[in-house]
Protein backbone atom coordinates (compact mmCIF):
# COMPACT_ATOMS: atom_id res chain seq x y z
CA UNK A 1 0.00 0.00 0.00
CA UNK A 2 1.62 3.06 -1.07
CA UNK A 3 -1.37 6.17 -0.38
CA UNK A 4 -2.75 6.93 2.93
CA UNK A 5 -5.55 5.10 2.36
CA UNK A 6 -7.73 2.13 3.53
CA UNK A 7 -7.98 -0.70 1.52
CA UNK A 8 -11.02 -3.78 1.36
CA UNK A 9 -9.06 -5.66 3.87
CA UNK A 10 -7.74 -2.68 6.57
CA UNK A 11 -11.46 -1.52 7.17
CA UNK A 12 -12.87 -0.54 10.40
CA UNK A 13 -15.33 -3.43 10.68
CA UNK A 14 -12.00 -5.66 9.18
CA UNK A 15 -9.35 -4.57 11.95
CA UNK A 16 -12.29 -5.57 14.59
CA UNK A 17 -12.98 -8.72 13.02
CA UNK A 18 -9.48 -9.75 13.20
CA UNK A 19 -9.07 -8.46 16.60
CA UNK A 20 -11.93 -10.73 17.84
CA UNK A 21 -10.89 -13.40 16.13
CA UNK A 22 -7.32 -13.45 17.85
CA UNK A 23 -9.27 -12.83 21.25
CA UNK A 24 -11.40 -16.32 20.27
CA UNK A 25 -8.55 -18.06 19.51
CA UNK A 26 -7.04 -16.81 22.85
CA UNK A 27 -10.05 -17.93 24.89
CA UNK A 28 -9.46 -21.59 23.68
CA UNK A 29 -6.28 -21.46 25.33
CA UNK A 30 -4.34 -23.21 22.72
CA UNK A 31 -1.17 -20.67 23.04
CA UNK A 32 -0.98 -21.79 26.85
CA UNK A 33 0.75 -25.04 26.30
CA UNK A 34 4.45 -24.74 25.90
CA UNK A 35 4.75 -27.54 23.60
CA UNK A 36 2.30 -25.14 20.83
CA UNK A 37 4.69 -22.35 21.59
CA UNK A 38 7.62 -24.15 21.25
CA UNK A 39 6.46 -25.56 17.74
CA UNK A 40 5.47 -21.76 16.46
CA UNK A 41 9.20 -20.61 17.58
CA UNK A 42 10.30 -23.46 15.18
CA UNK A 43 8.11 -22.92 12.57
CA UNK A 44 9.35 -19.44 12.35
CA UNK A 45 12.87 -20.24 12.03
CA UNK A 46 12.13 -22.54 9.51
CA UNK A 47 10.40 -20.07 7.44
CA UNK A 48 12.80 -17.22 8.25
CA UNK A 49 15.07 -19.99 6.47
CA UNK A 50 13.03 -20.66 3.50
CA UNK A 51 13.12 -16.31 2.77
CA UNK A 52 16.04 -15.97 4.09
CA UNK A 53 17.37 -15.07 0.55
CA UNK A 54 14.41 -13.21 -0.21
CA UNK A 55 14.99 -10.98 3.26
CA UNK A 56 18.60 -10.39 2.28
CA UNK A 57 17.32 -8.63 -1.38
CA UNK A 58 15.09 -6.44 0.28
CA UNK A 59 17.51 -5.05 3.10
CA UNK A 60 19.43 -4.26 0.66
CA UNK A 61 16.96 -2.57 -1.51
CA UNK A 62 15.61 -0.49 1.61
CA UNK A 63 18.42 -0.27 3.56
CA UNK A 64 21.34 -0.53 0.85
CA UNK A 65 22.95 -3.48 3.31
CA UNK A 66 25.79 -5.77 2.38
CA UNK A 67 24.81 -9.10 3.09
CA UNK A 68 27.49 -9.42 5.70
CA UNK A 69 25.78 -6.14 7.46
CA UNK A 70 22.07 -7.62 6.86
CA UNK A 71 22.85 -10.83 8.49
CA UNK A 72 25.09 -9.02 11.58
CA UNK A 73 22.52 -6.66 12.07
CA UNK A 74 18.78 -8.28 11.30
CA UNK A 75 18.56 -11.97 10.41
CA UNK A 76 21.49 -13.36 12.76
CA UNK A 77 20.38 -11.90 15.88
CA UNK A 78 16.96 -13.17 15.46
CA UNK A 79 17.82 -16.93 14.76
CA UNK A 80 19.78 -16.59 17.82
CA UNK A 81 16.71 -15.23 19.87
CA UNK A 82 14.62 -18.25 18.37
CA UNK A 83 17.22 -20.58 19.86
CA UNK A 84 17.64 -18.73 23.34
CA UNK A 85 14.02 -18.93 23.78
CA UNK A 86 13.53 -22.48 22.65
CA UNK A 87 16.05 -23.77 25.32
CA UNK A 88 14.86 -21.01 27.96
CA UNK A 89 11.22 -21.36 27.73
CA UNK A 90 10.74 -24.17 29.95
CA UNK A 91 12.50 -22.50 32.75
CA UNK A 92 10.71 -18.99 32.01
CA UNK A 93 7.40 -20.13 32.03
CA UNK A 94 7.76 -22.14 35.17
CA UNK A 95 5.99 -21.17 38.48
CA UNK A 96 8.16 -19.17 40.37
CA UNK A 97 8.22 -20.95 44.87
CA UNK A 98 7.95 -16.99 46.85
CA UNK A 99 7.94 -16.57 50.81
CA UNK A 100 4.24 -16.99 51.92
CA UNK A 101 3.54 -14.31 54.77
CA UNK A 102 2.90 -15.12 58.25
CA UNK A 103 -0.92 -14.45 58.67
CA UNK A 104 -1.34 -16.46 55.52
CA UNK A 105 0.49 -19.54 57.27
CA UNK A 106 0.59 -23.02 56.24
CA UNK A 107 -0.16 -21.57 52.58
CA UNK A 108 2.38 -21.87 50.11
CA UNK A 109 2.77 -19.28 47.90
CA UNK A 110 4.02 -19.54 43.95
CA UNK A 111 3.84 -16.74 41.18
CA UNK A 112 2.30 -18.07 37.57
CA UNK A 113 3.49 -15.92 34.72
CA UNK A 114 0.30 -15.57 32.28
CA UNK A 115 -0.10 -14.55 28.42
CA UNK A 116 -1.43 -10.83 28.15
CA UNK A 117 -3.89 -12.16 25.12
CA UNK A 118 -3.61 -10.09 21.97
CA UNK A 119 -0.82 -8.07 21.20
CA UNK A 120 0.33 -5.09 19.07
CA UNK A 121 3.50 -4.97 17.38
CA UNK A 122 4.13 -1.79 15.71
CA UNK A 123 8.08 -1.84 14.41
CA UNK A 124 10.25 0.66 12.18
CA UNK A 125 12.16 0.84 9.11
CA UNK A 126 15.62 1.23 10.49
CA UNK A 127 15.81 -2.51 11.43
CA UNK A 128 12.91 -3.30 10.07
CA UNK A 129 13.51 -7.14 10.29
CA UNK A 130 15.05 -7.43 13.50
CA UNK A 131 12.52 -4.67 15.78
CA UNK A 132 9.13 -6.84 14.14
CA UNK A 133 10.74 -10.20 14.94
CA UNK A 134 12.40 -9.81 18.04
CA UNK A 135 8.81 -8.65 20.24
CA UNK A 136 7.13 -11.32 18.24
CA UNK A 137 9.36 -13.46 19.55
CA UNK A 138 8.73 -12.83 23.11
CA UNK A 139 5.29 -12.41 22.25
CA UNK A 140 5.12 -16.22 20.94
CA UNK A 141 7.43 -17.45 23.95
CA UNK A 142 4.81 -15.93 26.43
CA UNK A 143 1.97 -17.13 24.75
CA UNK A 144 0.25 -14.44 22.99
CA UNK A 145 -1.71 -14.18 19.95
CA UNK A 146 -0.42 -11.15 17.55
CA UNK A 147 -1.05 -8.80 15.33
CA UNK A 148 1.79 -7.20 13.35
CA UNK A 149 2.05 -3.23 11.78
CA UNK A 150 5.22 -3.15 10.37
CA UNK A 151 6.87 -0.09 8.65
CA UNK A 152 5.84 0.73 5.18
CA UNK A 153 9.30 3.09 4.57
CA UNK A 154 10.91 -0.36 4.36
CA UNK A 155 8.48 -2.09 1.30
CA UNK A 156 10.69 -4.77 0.28
CA UNK A 157 11.25 -6.20 3.98
CA UNK A 158 7.51 -5.35 4.77
CA UNK A 159 6.52 -8.06 2.02
CA UNK A 160 8.82 -10.70 2.80
CA UNK A 161 7.76 -10.46 6.51
CA UNK A 162 3.97 -10.82 5.12
CA UNK A 163 5.22 -13.93 3.73
CA UNK A 164 7.59 -15.08 6.27
CA UNK A 165 4.16 -14.90 8.41
CA UNK A 166 1.69 -15.99 5.88
CA UNK A 167 3.15 -19.60 8.15
CA UNK A 168 0.79 -18.94 10.84
CA UNK A 169 -3.24 -18.57 10.65
CA UNK A 170 -4.28 -14.89 11.32
CA UNK A 171 -6.38 -16.07 14.11
CA UNK A 172 -3.01 -16.31 15.61
CA UNK A 173 -0.83 -13.92 14.11
CA UNK A 174 -1.70 -11.73 11.11
CA UNK A 175 -0.27 -8.93 9.41
CA UNK A 176 -1.70 -5.75 8.71
CA UNK A 177 0.34 -3.22 6.22
CA UNK A 178 -0.45 0.44 5.60
CA UNK A 179 0.08 3.74 6.30
CA UNK A 180 -1.38 6.53 9.39
CA UNK A 181 -4.77 5.80 8.82
CA UNK A 182 -4.08 2.09 8.92
CA UNK A 183 -2.10 2.95 12.39
CA UNK A 184 -5.25 4.80 13.71
CA UNK A 185 -8.02 2.20 12.77
CA UNK A 186 -5.39 -0.86 14.99
CA UNK A 187 -4.75 1.64 17.83
CA UNK A 188 -8.49 2.01 18.10
CA UNK A 189 -9.03 -1.16 19.06
CA UNK A 190 -8.50 -2.75 22.29
CA UNK A 191 -5.40 -4.64 22.53
CA UNK A 192 -3.71 -6.30 26.02
CA UNK A 193 -0.74 -5.10 25.28
CA UNK A 194 1.30 -2.59 22.48
CA UNK A 195 4.76 -2.95 21.68
CA UNK A 196 5.87 -0.13 19.84
CA UNK A 197 9.53 0.86 18.24
CA UNK A 198 9.85 4.32 16.23
CA UNK A 199 9.24 8.18 16.64
CA UNK A 200 8.59 10.18 19.79
CA UNK A 201 5.48 11.39 17.90
CA UNK A 202 4.15 8.56 17.20
CA UNK A 203 4.96 6.86 20.39
CA UNK A 204 2.43 9.92 22.14
CA UNK A 205 -0.13 9.00 19.97
CA UNK A 206 0.50 4.97 21.01
CA UNK A 207 0.27 5.89 24.51
CA UNK A 208 -2.98 8.41 24.35
CA UNK A 209 -4.84 6.01 22.08
CA UNK A 210 -3.30 3.12 24.77
CA UNK A 211 -4.49 5.02 27.92
CA UNK A 212 -8.02 4.78 27.13
CA UNK A 213 -8.26 1.04 27.58
CA UNK A 214 -5.41 0.99 30.36
CA UNK A 215 -3.37 -0.80 27.80
CA UNK A 216 0.11 -1.43 29.28
CA UNK A 217 2.65 -0.44 26.67
CA UNK A 218 6.52 -0.84 26.13
CA UNK A 219 7.52 2.40 23.55
CA UNK A 220 11.29 2.61 22.75
CA UNK A 221 11.85 6.40 21.04
CA UNK A 222 15.42 6.51 20.76
CA UNK A 223 17.81 8.33 22.77
CA UNK A 224 21.49 9.70 23.24
CA UNK A 225 23.93 7.91 23.82
CA UNK A 226 27.39 9.79 24.63
CA UNK A 227 30.59 7.96 24.64
CA UNK A 228 33.63 9.10 27.61
CA UNK A 229 36.80 8.62 26.26
CA UNK A 230 39.58 9.50 29.31
CA UNK A 231 43.33 9.87 29.11
CA UNK A 232 43.72 5.75 29.70
CA UNK A 233 42.03 5.07 27.24
CA UNK A 234 43.58 2.99 23.87
CA UNK A 235 42.83 6.30 21.22
CA UNK A 236 43.09 4.05 18.43
CA UNK A 237 40.59 1.41 19.71
CA UNK A 238 38.29 3.93 20.97
CA UNK A 239 37.91 6.09 17.66
CA UNK A 240 37.40 2.41 15.89
CA UNK A 241 34.83 0.95 17.76
CA UNK A 242 33.23 4.74 18.03
CA UNK A 243 32.63 4.80 14.10
CA UNK A 244 32.25 1.49 14.26
CA UNK A 245 28.92 2.22 16.40
CA UNK A 246 28.08 5.39 14.93
CA UNK A 247 28.32 4.60 11.00
CA UNK A 248 26.88 0.59 11.35
CA UNK A 249 23.05 1.00 9.24
CA UNK A 250 24.60 4.17 8.01
CA UNK A 251 23.87 5.81 11.48
CA UNK A 252 20.10 5.01 11.61
CA UNK A 253 20.84 3.15 15.33
CA UNK A 254 18.83 3.94 18.49
CA UNK A 255 21.98 3.91 20.50
CA UNK A 256 24.65 5.19 17.79
CA UNK A 257 26.70 7.58 19.34
CA UNK A 258 25.47 11.08 19.38
CA UNK A 259 28.60 12.97 21.14
CA UNK A 260 31.83 12.26 22.73
CA UNK A 261 32.97 13.32 26.11
CA UNK A 262 37.09 13.51 25.45
CA UNK A 263 39.63 14.31 28.03
CA UNK A 264 41.12 17.28 26.21
CA UNK A 265 45.38 15.53 26.43
CA UNK A 266 43.45 12.74 23.33
CA UNK A 267 41.25 14.90 21.99
CA UNK A 268 43.29 15.60 18.92
CA UNK A 269 45.08 12.13 18.56
CA UNK A 270 41.34 10.56 19.00
CA UNK A 271 39.76 12.81 16.35
CA UNK A 272 42.80 12.24 13.86
CA UNK A 273 42.02 8.36 14.35
CA UNK A 274 38.23 8.83 14.10
CA UNK A 275 38.75 10.32 10.56
CA UNK A 276 41.29 7.62 9.66
CA UNK A 277 38.05 5.33 10.30
CA UNK A 278 36.34 7.11 7.91
CA UNK A 279 38.89 7.69 5.19
CA UNK A 280 37.71 6.27 1.46
CA UNK A 281 41.39 6.54 0.25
Amino acid sequence: MTTDTLNKDQTTENIQTLVQKQRDFFAKGESLSIAFRKEQLQKLYSAIKTYESELIQALKIDLNKSDFEAYITEIGLVYDEIKLMLKKIDKLTKPRRMKTPIMASPAKSYVYKEPYGCVLIMSPWNYPFQLTMMPLIGAITAGNCAVIKPATDSMATTEVITKILAVFDEEYIAVVVGHRLVTKELLENKFDYIFFTGSTTVGKLVMEKASRHLTPVTLELGGKSPCIVDETADVALSAKRIMWGKLLNAGQTCVAPDYILVHESVKDALIEQMKKYISTD
